[in-house]
């Protein structure tokens, strides 16, 4: 490791200190507890979404949640890292791919996505 990727490391570290990140993937609808801070007061905003993107780059690892709110798509797009927020898993979605960027033309019965048992162990053929 040259001496950027060992700062980036120990960066992640001493972020992910004290704080458990559940395994999830791209399919998965999460759950994410944003931090909002608006004056002097703070509130948690929760964000309930399937999960269509995820990019592991270290420190800068980020996820991107797309949910329908009132017929309109909304996206955004969280620092797997930041402090500010906190994710739970609701269920698991099975999916091929690693990008979901087609659930944006889509609504309805075509956007659903099958849910996935992974607490049961693996069939043998």
């Amino acid at each position: 490791m040259n001496l950027l990727q060992q700062v980036e490391a120990e960066q992640v570290k001493k972020l992910s200190e004290g704080k458990e990140y559940p395994d999830f993937r791209p399919g998965d609808t999460v759950k994410v507890f944003v931090k909002v801070v608006e004056g002097e007061r703070e509130r948690t905003q929760p964000f309930e979404g399937v999960v269509i993107g995820r990019k592991n780059r270290g420190l800068n690892s980020s996820f991107r949640v797309r949910k329908l709110s009132y017929g309109e798509g909304v996206e955004r797009v969280f620092s797997l890292f930041s402090p500010n927020i906190r994710i739970e898993v609701i269920r698991h979605g099975d999916v091929c791919r690693a990008k979901l960027y087609y659930l944006r033309g889509r609504t309805g019965k075509s956007a659903r996505i099958s849910e996935k048992r992974r607490d049961l162990p693996a069939k043998k053929a």
